[in-house]
């Protein structure tokens, strides 16, 4: 027989939470402006990529549990396949082939991924990369991407990737443990979520279901136990035509980079971060949509799951998940960019130290040990109040390399649980940032139509930054340069 690996709580609960209408695949897009290989990208994948050897196993479920299992006939054929786009094989077309992967499952009884090789894109080449949400979650596979790429077109390598350790491949029971890993500051509010995550589990998420028992639970004081109940009382978004039950067919697309610089500048302007200016040019390419699709948006509030990263860089070539989530309200009801913006900034400051992401890593370990059903439920209830998952992963700032081609962009888009119909990605490349969505194609079968407002919205907080007072204070000299850039209305 294979050997055989238990596979931990929580990556347990992400096999588990497949559904038709939501594949719990983390999909991406890296767009070449050159040709690139299959024979090079095959022997970067089989040198790199499966240096991991969790990469070459697949998993198993059984009545004991989930297991990883070696695949002992594994073929590199099968993972990394070349396709060809269609007609002018220009962005739409790469778009439609992105979509159409999004929305089919990965080849049961193998290794949960798949690098889909494209090279007649644009006069250059662009790879499709699918892999299972259970392997790792989205911090981990940027780190393992990363460490496929060289630093120029016939290297250095631009992250090499660690040396195995005997312990990866056998965990102690404390590794196996996600909580055990989450920065020493939160272990003991860790350890109590995970009680609670169980004992939610056990009894059905009745706390969920009797308000009583939340508004109770809340009057015992107590930073976990108030963020357990506001969890537990949050009351649904607004209702949009983003949010309904999906379908199994997904949309994908992807907006025009911004200069990540000029980011920087706006939000140095007008005194938010650059993850302030982004999510408020997000909202506000939401509000846009609807408002041509004929939709009242005044007062409109959109929720989303923001995943954060609850483990050190360094133990992300671990693999696993662990992250947990927090609940961001985005104001799409506010016209004004400015506004919307500080909205945006007051609802982020207003999470920061919160014990939201800990408790939902507590809560999904536990889901993970129990029966599949209340795991079920769980999420559903999890899932209900929110419309979109925003991801935003800062990626590296300089050039990469990956067979001997050079990296023009990239994309990727996590997976939505329960019923969630929508995901933003927004990244962070080479001094860009990229924003892109996945829709369900039943709600928003046009997302081309939301992202091709982004640019719009942050052009309008340029116009805004014109008229702000000066800096104050220190600048990075690139962000200064693009102040004057700013200033001068070049942009």
């Amino acid at each position: 027989m294979p050997a055989r690996q238990k596979i931990s709580a929580v990556d347990t609960a992400w096999l588990r939470m497949d559904r038709p209408s939501n594949l719990m695949m983390i999909c991406g897009v890296l767009i070449f402006r050159e040709r690139l290989s299959y024979a090079r990208l095959k022997h970067a994948v089989e040198e790199r990529f499966l240096h991991f050897k969790r990469f070459r196993q697949h998993p198993v479920q059984t009545a004991a549990g989930a297991f990883w299992e070696d695949d002992v006939q594994f073929e590199l054929e099968h993972h990394v396949v070349h396709v060809a786009l269609p007609g002018k094989g220009g962005k739409r077309e790469l778009q439609t082939l992105a979509s159409r992967l999004a929305s089919t499952p990965l080849p049961q009884g193998r290794p949960l991924w798949q690098f889909h090789h494209v090279d007649n894109f644009d006069g250059g080449s662009a790879v499709v990369v699918r892999i299972h949400h259970c392997y790792a979650d989205g911090i981990a596979l940027v780190q393992v991407m990363l460490s496929m790429t060289d630093a120029a077109a016939n290297g250095p390598p631009a992250m090499p990737a660690p040396a195995p350790r005997k312990e990866r491949k056998l965990r102690t029971a404390a590794a196996d443990d996600p909580l055990g890993q989450v920065m020493q500051p939160l272990t003991g509010a860790a350890q109590m979520a995970m009680k609670v995550g169980s004992m939610l589990v056990e009894k059905g998420v009745a706390l969920w279901q009797d308000p009583a028992k939340a508004v109770a639970l809340a009057e015992q004081g107590g930073a976990l136990t108030t963020e357990i109940a506001r969890l537990a009382l949050m009351q649904a978004d607004s209702p949009t035509r983003f949010k309904g039950k999906p379908g199994v067919g997904k949309r994908v697309a992807w907006a025009p980079p911004l200069s990540l610089t000029e980011v920087k500048a706006v939000g140095k302007a007008l005194g938010g971060s650059v993850n302030d200016v982004l999510l408020s040019c997000a909202a506000g390419a939401m509000r846009e949509y609807l408002t041509a699709k004929g939709d009242d948006v005044d007062g409109l509030m959109l929720r989303s799951l923001v995943p954060i990263n609850l483990r050190p860089l360094e133990r992300a070539f671990d693999l696993g998940n662990q992250f947990g989530i927090l609940f961001l309200d985005l104001p799409i009801g506010i016209e004004n960019p400015v506004e919307r913006l500080y909205a945006v900034r007051a609802n982020m400051s207003a999470l920061k130290g919160s014990l939201q992401p800990v408790l939902t890593l507590g809560l999904l370990a536990a889901a993970g040990a129990g029966p599949k059903l209340l795991q079920e439920q769980l999420i559903s209830i999890l899932s209900r109040n929110a419309t979109a998952v925003m991801t935003n992963v800062p990626g590296p700032q300089q050039p990469l390399w990956l067979g001997g081609a050079k990296i023009e962009s990239m994309m990727f888009w996590v997976p939505q649980s329960g019923d969630v119909g929508m995901g933003a990605s927004i990244i962070s490349y080479d001094g860009r940032v990229q924003f892109g969505l996945i829709t369900d194609r039943g709600l928003c079968p046009d997302p081309e139509q939301v992202v091709a407002r982004f640019a719009g919205e942050f052009e309008k907080l340029v116009l805004t930054a014109l008229l702000a007072p000066p800096w104050t204070g220190d600048l990075d000299p690139a962000v200064a340069e693009a102040a004057v850039g700013l200033g001068s209305g070049r942009i």
